[in-house]
Order: C-alpha cells, then structure tokens, then sequence
C-alpha cells in the first residue's frame, strides 16, 4: 500500500464524520479509527459511546489524544477524528497546577512534528477537520489563538494531502 492522505473538512454536524467512515469502509472491510478526543464530561463520554456503536465491530478502534505515531499502522486504511480536538490537546496541556496554554508557535510546530512521523507509514489517513474560521471573530483571546492554530494545521495537513474534501450540509465537495 502506498501512503495516501486525504482530509476531510467543514462545519459542524456537515457530515464529515460520517463521510470518513463510508470512504474507509470502501476501502478496507477492516478500518481503523482513531480517536484524538479527550473526554471532558458525561455528555461527552456519551457522545463517544454512540459513536462506537453506530460503527460497529468492523472497526478497530483506538484513543489517542497526542502521539499518532506511537501506533504501527502500516496498510491500514485509518479514520483519524479529529484534528481540531487533537489541536487542543496541544493547545491546552495539563501542568503541574492546572490547565496550561504553550504559544501557538510552540503547539503548531509540535503538532507538524507529531503528523510527519505519524503519516510516515504506508497507510491512507483520512483526517477529519472543522472550519472553525468560517464564522465571526470571537471576542475571547484564547478561541482567536486557538482559530489560527487549527486554521494553521488544517493548511498544513491540507498542503501534504492527496485529496481534500469540503462537507456542506451532507454534500462532499472535492477541493483538491
């Protein structure tokens, strides 16, 4: 299997989730997903458990809030969802005291960093994303920092894919 990356991007509820998992499941009667989501809360967890099961047992399914590329994915076709929590788990780590925030230099490098040596494997990636830029500016200073980290990201990951695919209202739009 040759590598091949693909990211998936949109608002939220656009379906982007649900596109990924058709197109892994027409690759590969097996596929991984991979989840980058830290589990906040109840309502969270619930959310993650519905997801699970509307999958069903086809998947092989991991939990990896930072480092991708501890898991050996070689010929492995890999759902990763999603980049904007995966971007919040560098933006937002937890410290001696409390929750701290590294500079978005700090958390982009980190997180190009951490794609490179996890998209070095022979595997196709779909990456799921949302397009938190796509709306009003926000009045807090943190959400504006974290919009250009993700912003940055998904420029980056869009950059190195082999397809990228814009979600609207359930509608798959080939951008690249």
């Amino acid at each position: 299997m040759k590598k091949r990356i693909i990211l998936i991007t949109g608002g939220q509820r656009s379906g982007k989730s649900q596109y990924a998992e058709r197109l892994a499941l027409s690759l590969s009667g097996h596929p991984v997903y991979l989840a980058t989501a830290h589990i906040w809360d109840d309502e969270f967890r619930q959310r993650v458990l519905i997801h699970q099961q509307r999958r069903g047992e086809a998947w092989t399914n991991i939990e990896e809030e930072k480092h991708l590329s501890r898991h050996n994915l070689d010929g492995r076709v890999v759902v990763i969802d999603c980049i904007t929590l995966w971007c919040t788990n560098f933006f937002f780590t937890q410290g001696a005291k409390e929750w701290e925030q590294p500079s978005v230099d700090e958390a982009l490098c980190a997180l190009k960093d951490e794609f490179d040596r996890f998209t070095n494997q022979d595997a196709t990636f779909i990456f799921v994303s949302n397009e938190i830029g796509s709306g009003g500016v926000s009045d807090s200073v943190v959400q504006r920092r974290f919009t250009d980290l993700q912003g940055w990201m998904n420029q980056y990951v869009a950059g190195c894919a082999d397809e990228v695919v814009l979600m609207v209202s359930g509608i798959p739009v080939k951008i690249k």
